[in-house]
């Protein structure tokens, strides 16, 4: 790559490990939020799910609508949203005014993902292209097992509103950086908007849509529940759970690293049999949860794999608009985090069915399910990739 693609690889990574950090770093703050609102905590944890719904929803027609501007000056906009976002946010007094505001900065963050990797798709070469988006999603691993508790520890500190204001000037450091490194000369695309939803619609895309949606709601039925499981299945002291979610973090950095050598060929074609992997791993924790190290190698193994498959969904999206609606590839950009969202909702809604009506370790048995489920659309979209390419073969060879 050029010094200016590596600079450019290094600010959208910035830019994600920026966003990831706002939008996780609640997660470690209910508490103060619920006692400073004088609001139940169930309440607070509202706001999780508002922002993971406002990304789904607002992403994809959000960045349909933008898709004909030129992506410079669209990505500064859209990163001084942000940022106006953060602050309203550490300014907030009341939950109404919270809540707006994690939903204006939720869908400026489901844009700039997509944006982002638009971007790294178009500026390098097409056998960089897994590695550097690889690369780019590895900011919002760095963002779990940094920023976050960083921010959390602000905020326990000084304040919940001051782990805003922190990511706000996080946003201010990322949009100096863009500034000077983003291409100015991408220009948009002109199209309708049924054009550009009619991507939505289109058999293959629901189909790949759902891949990484099952793989992570997989890996989130069960770690949606993990501290409950650590500290009552493994008897893992609680003082040392913290730790255990550091060791997850650190090694699903590596995940996303190894996703990115799996993308340069044939991604979808060895997603096939890592999901099964998945699966297996999922239901490991079932008969290793009768010892602490047991249970925490396979804890360990499901971080590892839990993100091998964001690079190559990410360019098969891309590759897929490219053949059935080179009009779309912006909003086939965003479609990998919202399906990921999409995952986690599912992930979080079906552990918290089991844990009520089964028994807690359980959650791994229907996590190892849902995997199996991916890895059958994955055969599926490899299967209808393989007839096409035999039928063009044959129309040109007539």
């Amino acid at each position: 790559m050029t010094k200016q693609q590596k600079l450019l690889t290094i600010n959208l990574f910035l830019l994600t490990f920026v966003l990831g950090t706002s939008e996780f770093v609640i997660v470690g703050l209910l508490t103060e939020v619920s006692t400073d609102l004088n609001i139940a905590i169930s309440t607070a944890g509202a706001l999780v799910s508002t922002f993971a719904i406002s990304f789904a929803i607002g992403t994809p027609i959000l960045t349909a609508l933008f898709s004909r501007f030129s992506k410079y000056p669209l990505m500064l906009a859209l990163i001084a949203v942000f940022i106006a976002g953060n602050i309203l946010t550490a300014l907030s007094g009341t939950y109404a005014l919270l809540l707006v505001s994690r939903i204006v900065t939720a869908v400026v963050t489901g844009v700039l993902i997509a944006l982002a990797m638009a971007v790294a798709s178009e500026t390098v070469s097409t056998e960089k292209r897994g590695v550097v988006i690889s690369i780019i999603f590895t900011g919002f691993t760095i963002a779990s097992v940094i920023g976050v508790p960083l921010g959390t520890y602000i905020g326990q500190w000084g304040g919940w509103h001051m782990a805003f204001w922190f990511t706000a000037l996080l946003g201010i450091v990322s949009l100096i950086v863009s500034s000077a490194t983003i291409p100015k000369g991408l220009k948009g695309t002109q199209n309708s908007l049924k054009k550009q939803i009619g991507l939505l619609t289109n058999s293959r895309i629901i189909i790949a849509f759902f891949i990484p949606a099952l793989s992570i709601g997989a890996t989130y039925t069960i770690y949606t529940y993990l501290t409950p499981l650590l500290q009552e299945v493994l008897s893992v002291p609680e003082r040392y759970i913290s730790l255990v979610f550091l060791l997850y973090g650190v090694v699903s950095i590596f995940s996303t690293l190894i996703g990115g050598k799996l993308a340069i060929h044939n991604g979808i074609g060895k997603l096939r049999y890592v999901f099964l992997i998945q699966s297996a791993i999922l239901v490991s924790l079932y008969f290793s949860s009768n010892s602490i190290v047991g249970g925490l190698l396979s804890i360990s193994f499901i971080a590892l794999i839990v993100y091998t498959m964001n690079s190559t969904m990410q360019l098969y999206f891309i590759d897929l608009a490219d053949k059935h609606f080179p009009s779309a590839k912006d909003l086939a950009s965003s479609l990998t985090p919202v399906s990921v969202n999409v995952g986690i909702a599912i992930g979080s809604a079906l552990g918290g069915f089991v844990t009520t009506n089964m028994e807690l370790i359980d959650v791994s048995w229907f996590g190892g399910i849902i995997a199996i489920a991916a890895s059958l659309l994955t055969f599926i979209s490899y299967n209808l990739d393989r007839k096409a390419i035999l039928n063009k073969n044959m129309k040109s060879s007539i």
